[in-house]
């Protein structure tokens, strides 16, 4: 039985951690699975996922071969049952869309040639630039009803529930992303039938009369002037379409769901998996959230999935990834928990170029940080590589493989197309056993927040179609991309984590906002924001919240028009922009309690007058014009900082302090590039996840709340490497980890694993329990207290095992 909990997923009422390798069985010889599958275990993985590609098993149409009758590599069923006998849960992930650089993205070459009204057409009637269809095209749904039919027939069996290892189903994959990185709406005449039906509910005929020039019953005119909107009506159509595009895609998925259960697939979670990573960044994947949202949020048996491709973490991306996850777990209700269903991993050499060249870190510090946040589920996409055979039936498309990357894939996987180990593979399977070795208390830890949360509004990334001829909508997006992420990720929330805040995400946008839940609120702002989004930060200051606005003040709402109501709420009249140009140079002075510092440069300040008492923080030199405030907001507080500020750790740092929200983490390292945060079960166990994200050692001591921690001991952290060190995790009856410098690598019936980090590390137990003696520790007893010091360098002999005389009893 499988449940989703209280942020867990639970398996037969135990809390789990499913770290899972994806494996295709459809590239590999049937007497390779074993192989690979031997490689999957080595790394600590517990799970086996793949996509069933729709083409491979049914190339031509009614002939279907799911049991390897004409290739041996094609028995899923057959698959499945080996993972089973290795002790392996699988994940399956059966389309009908696959993407994996598949032909069609997975689809068989006869939906097009027998359906060609389900490829859409887009802006101005043009057809669409990739391969995707009309999700609910009648068609089409027809058709894959009866290719989950016939998987689903092989999957039911196999479920968890019904005493196979099958744990979850992916229901297609990165709905909508196609459209969107062509900026190609679905936009065929079924698809603008049912937009205006979807219209004719929102709004009523008076409203939309005011609102666009056409007749909804009038399919011809109704037709062009959606396909090619005009100037005055195109940022409603935009907000109007993208908010249908919601609801079209929450309505496909529940069309899956259905055809899954109506073929005995139940209790167990489906997934949705969003999309949005590129060129290594998170910027724009809160499109994907923003996408597919409506499809699982609040609903019960379903799981987003996140499609992490991030390559390094390092100083420039490891807020991207903080935020990602958070954004994620918004919009998620109080049981769905954070999972990542793609999580890059391997060498990047995904042209085969040798262009890229991961650093091993990669995988095992993205992972660290996921499951800090609380991801339950992360599968590693690709763990091995495969082979693409040739089609029976030849496109005659310059290789006529089922994919377009030629007879290879996978050539960054950790295990290439031939079963080789690549460089990455022993760091990554490193940090999978680690989290393994206490996977039963990081499974039912959160993570430890401080009192601020960082602010989502979905809408602000309902970006992912844009009319090329509105010069309105270009200049609405182009300000709001310029505010929600880039540079205001890289200067506030970078600054925020550096300053050891650890925080969560609100989605201010379709969740209450109250001060008694989010007594902090760091928000970026664009010029543009919804009326009624404005409309609650009043009322959250109101009623006591503080907020820090970074960015621009809002003016106008999200379709352009004059929209000032949290400005007017905070006394501020906008006094005009300012931008660098070639010979313009403009700096910000400090003022109040933001000095003294120095001058900083800008690029951008959003000006205000300030019609109340508020505290003047920053003024643009020379102009005098005030860009930062400090204002009483009804019972609440407003730091409002209109212009771009570099990543300054101590303003920001000042700010949320000033506000009320403190950082309880500290280190006392002088260099940047340490990521820290902490997690706790409800027994009170914790642990200390900590990152360093540069390639050099540091030195520092750690404290809470001023406190020390560990002892006050300095700790040294290696280059590029992470920990989770534990305290007062309880291993048995019989041993308790007070504190170690140490981190736990395998617990046994009589003795305890370490991966040694210090030039001296010293673990502190609780037992009774004497500790064997050995040339590698020196064991001292004091009370119940059992210090345990090492004899040996991590840097010469990284493990330790501390065995007793007397079983421990693990729990």
């Amino acid at each position: 039985m499988i449940e989703i909990v209280n942020k867990q997923i639970r398996i037969d009422g135990k809390p789990q951690l499913i770290l899972s390798g994806e494996i295709h069985y459809f590239r590999l010889q049937r007497n390779e699975w074993q192989d690979r599958i031997d490689k999957l275990k080595l790394a600590g993985c517990n799970a086996v996922a793949s996509y069933v590609p729709w083409l491979c098993h049914e190339p031509r149409k009614g002939e279907l071969d799911l049991d390897g009758r004409t290739r041996p590599e094609l028995d899923l069923g057959g698959f499945i049952d080996l993972c089973r006998d290795n002790g392996l849960y699988f994940f399956l992930r059966p389309g009908p869309f696959i993407m994996a650089e598949m032909k069609n993205e997975g689809l068989p070459y006869w939906i097009y040639e027998e359906h060609p009204e389900i490829v859409p057409s887009g802006w101005d009637g043009r057809p669409a630039a990739t391969r995707t269809v009309d999700y609910l095209a009648p068609a089409f749904l027809d058709a894959s009803r009866r290719w989950y039919e016939a998987v689903m027939a092989i999957a039911a069996p196999r479920l968890q529930p019904n005493g196979g290892n099958i744990i979850a189903v992916q229901l297609d994959n990165e709905i909508g992303m196609l459209s969107w990185v062509s900026n190609g709406p679905d936009l065929t005449d079924l698809v603008l039938d049912d937009f205006a039906s979807w219209l004719a509910r929102a709004y009523g005929p008076e409203q939309l009369a005011a609102r666009y020039p056409f007749r909804l019953e009038d399919a011809e005119s109704r037709a062009r002037a959606i396909r090619s909107p005009e100037e005055h009506y195109a940022p409603g159509l935009h907000a109007d379409l993208g908010r249908y595009m919601r609801n079209r895609f929450a309505r496909y998925v529940d069309e899956l769901r259905g055809y899954a259960e109506a073929c005995g697939v139940k209790d167990i979670p489906f997934v949705v998996n969003i999309h949005g990573t590129g060129g290594g960044r998170g910027f724009t994947f809160p499109i994907g959230i923003s996408q597919l949202y409506e499809t699982y949020e609040g609903k019960p048996g379903y799981l987003s999935g996140s499609d992490l491709y991030f390559g390094d973490l390092d100083m420039n991306s490891f807020q991207d990834l903080y935020l990602v996850n958070g954004f994620m777990d918004a919009v998620h209700d109080e049981h769905q928990p954070l999972t990542s269903v793609e999580f890059n991993c391997g060498d990047g050499n995904f042209g085969s170029t040798f262009a890229s060249r991961y650093d091993i870190s990669a995988a095992d510090l993205k992972m660290r940080m996921c499951v800090a946040q609380g991801n339950r589920l992360i599968n590693y996409y690709l763990f091995a590589g495969g082979r693409n055979y040739v089609l029976e039936d030849k496109p005659g498309d310059g290789n006529d493989r089922i994919a377009f990357t030629g007879e290879r894939h996978g050539f960054a996987a950790p295990v290439s197309p031939e079963g080789e180990l690549n460089y990455t593979f022993d760091r990554m399977a490193r940090g999978i056993r680690a989290v393994r070795a206490v996977e039963d208390k990081l499974a039912a830890m959160k993570e430890e927040r401080d009192a601020v949360s960082f602010a989502f509004i979905p809408d602000y990334y309902m970006t992912e179609y844009r009319y090329p001829g509105s010069a309105a909508m270009k200049a609405i997006y182009e300000n709001i991309e310029s505010n929600r992420a880039h540079w205001s990720w890289e200067t506030m929330a970078r600054a925020m984590l550096l300053a050891g805040y650890r925080f969560g995400a609100s989605d201010i946008q379709n969740k209450p906002l109250r001060a008694s839940e989010v007594p902090v609120l760091a928000l970026l702002s664009a010029r543009y924001m919804d009326r009624h989004v404005q409309a609650k930060l009043v009322d959250y200051l109101r009623e006591g919240g503080k907020l820090l606005l970074y960015g621009e003040l809002p003016l106008q709402d999200m379709e352009g028009k004059p929209c000032a109501l949290l400005a007017d709420e905070l006394g501020l009249k906008h006094a005009g922009d300012f931008r660098d140009s070639n010979h313009a140079y403009p700096s910000l002075v400090a003022e109040g309690w933001a000095a003294p510092r120095p001058e900083a440069r800008t690029h951008f300040a959003q000006t205000f007058q300030a019609e109340g008492s508020a505290e003047t923080l920053l003024r643009l030199h020379g102009e005098g014009k005030a860009c930062g405030f400090d204002i009483q907001a009804g019972a609440g507080r407003a730091i409002v900082l209109t212009a771009r500020c570099s990543c300054d750790i101590g303003l920001f740092r000042t700010a949320l302090e000033k506000l009320g929200a403190h950082a309880a983490l500290a280190h006392d390292c002088p260099q940047h590039g340490i990521f820290m945060t902490s997690t706790r079960n409800e027994q009170g166990e914790r642990f200390l996840h900590l990152l360093n994200l540069d390639g050099f050692d540091k030195k520092f001591r750690l404290y809470e709340n001023g406190r020390p921690l560990l002892d006050g001991r300095e700790i040294r952290l290696g280059s590029r490497d992470g920990v989770m060190l534990p305290l007062q995790v309880k291993l048995s009856e019989a041993v308790t980890v007070a504190c170690s410098t140490a981190e736990i690598t395998r617990v046994e019936e009589r003795a305890i694993s370490f991966r040694l980090t210090q030039p001296e590390d010293v673990i502190l137990l609780i037992t009774p329990l004497d500790a064997e003696p050995s040339a590698a520790y020196h064991a001292e007893r004091d009370g119940d207290a059992l210090r345990i010091v090492s004899r040996q360098h991590a840097k010469v002999d990284e493990q330790l095992t501390v065995a007793f005389a007397a079983p421990i009893s693990p729990i």
